[in-house]
């Protein structure tokens, strides 16, 4: 079992995150958020707890340096820029295929507001690392135009009662040629503040991961499993 504090090193900046990964695990779920959400928030730590109890690993990281952040409250320069935020997201899960306890791991990419957008880019530039990108309450419509370039399975998750994140949602959802569900949190507004809310949306995710790396198993016996031989 690995836990700690560490220091992920991108191209332009050292981002401080939270790692656990148990011993074996099925994926490493790399939490993406931009400006005006932390890893230290109640709803990620949730989503992270629930899932590390299924055997995957968890990167629970901020985007922005404290610096950048700060500026960003201020000037909302950061939030929207996507290119930039999907630079530091590859950059992360480039390191984490350079640590010995995450080398080769499938890697998930959680997202939320326009660190979901960011996720979904990333997926198109690692393809072959990010097994399923997950959207919480996500800003999809910002990447408009590389929809059709996503390959990897995408959960959706909107708040019932957000009705302008569900309609941006809805019409990502028919742009996407990738398999994806969008699934709705009763009650929950964009934030998931409710009580609750939280709660289900861990569960949510956790069955989606779940299936996902079911599926990777299921592909992997397939192509492994010994020809029958041909009669004559």
């Amino acid at each position: 079992m690995i836990s700690e504090l560490v220091l992920v090193r991108t191209e332009d900046a050292h981002l401080p995150g939270d790692l656990v990964v148990p011993a074996k695990a099925r994926a490493v779920v790399l939490f993406a958020h931009g400006s005006g959400s932390s890893r230290h928030g109640a709803g990620n730590r949730t989503v992270a707890a629930e899932l590390r109890t299924a055997g995957f690993g968890t990167l629970l990281l901020d985007l922005l340096t404290e610096r950048e952040e700060r500026h960003d409250l201020l000037t909302a320069e950061h939030r929207f820029d996507i290119p930039f935020l999907t630079r530091r997201l590859v950059g992360a899960i480039d390191w984490l295929d350079t640590q010995p306890g995450t080398r080769g791991v499938p890697v998930v990419l959680f997202g939320a507001s326009t660190g979901a957008a960011a996720a979904l880019m990333a997926s198109t530039e690692r393809p072959g690392r990010v097994l399923t990108v997950v959207s919480r309450g996500g800003r999809p419509d910002l990447v408009d135009g590389a929809l059709k370039k996503v390959t990897a399975p995408v959960l959706l998750v909107v708040g019932a009662q957000d009705t302008e994140g569900l309609h941006l949602n809805v019409e990502a959802a028919q742009r996407l040629m990738a398999p994806h569900s969008l699934q709705l949190v009763p009650g929950a507004t964009r934030l998931f503040v409710e009580p609750g809310a939280h709660g289900q949306l861990a569960t949510l995710v956790r069955k989606w991961c779940d299936e996902r790396t079911a599926d990777v198993r299921r592909r992997g016996r397939a192509t492994t499993r010994t020809p029958r031989p041909t009669r004559r």
